[in-house]
């Protein structure tokens, strides 16, 4: 386990790439992001992607979710994806990132923090009392970048395969 570190504020500007930018996805972001998602072992773009295409433009319709994209010259090198959703005894909303991911050959540039803070935003805007995100135990790098953020390891992620 990592010592703390001192949180980050967020939306910090001057930490960010130059040529970066992040923006909502859009249907003709599909297989980029599909490719980057795999990068996290998510399923690799499928032989008929059509199933897995219907999922992704379903979360660009649907209320609680985002998606948002970071480009570099007109190349998707980075994408996360937020939730909104209800918790058991809480008057507000919790956001919630279960997928952020930038391409290797892009990082170091501020394109995670840039994703994150466009999470945030989006979970202040809707007045979320939290926002939570997951992460591999073997992504040490990954983890570097959100607890310079200010999050904080605060729990165990357990899955079922169904």
């Amino acid at each position: 386990m990592r010592p703390p570190t001192s949180p980050v504020p967020f939306g910090r500007l001057d930490s960010v790439s130059a040529v970066a930018t992040v923006r909502p996805a859009e249907a003709r972001d599909f297989e980029a992001v599909v490719g980057l998602l795999a990068g996290l072992g998510r399923p690799a773009p499928a032989e008929d992607p059509l199933p897995q295409r219907n999922v992704f433009l379903d979360h660009l319709t649907y209320d609680e979710a985002r998606v948002f994209v970071a480009e570099e010259e007109g190349e998707v090198v980075g994408t996360a994806s937020f939730w909104f959703r209800p918790r058991l005894n809480w008057t507000t909303l919790e956001g919630w990132i279960p997928d952020l991911h930038v391409h290797p050959g892009h990082r170091r540039q501020g394109i995670g923090r840039m994703l994150i803070d466009a999470c945030v935003a989006e979970a202040r805007r809707r007045g979320c009392h939290r926002l939570t995100l997951e992460s591999g135990h073997e992504r040490d790098e990954a983890q570097s970048l959100y607890e310079s953020c200010g999050f904080r390891w605060t729990g165990r992620f357990y899955a079922l395969a169904l």
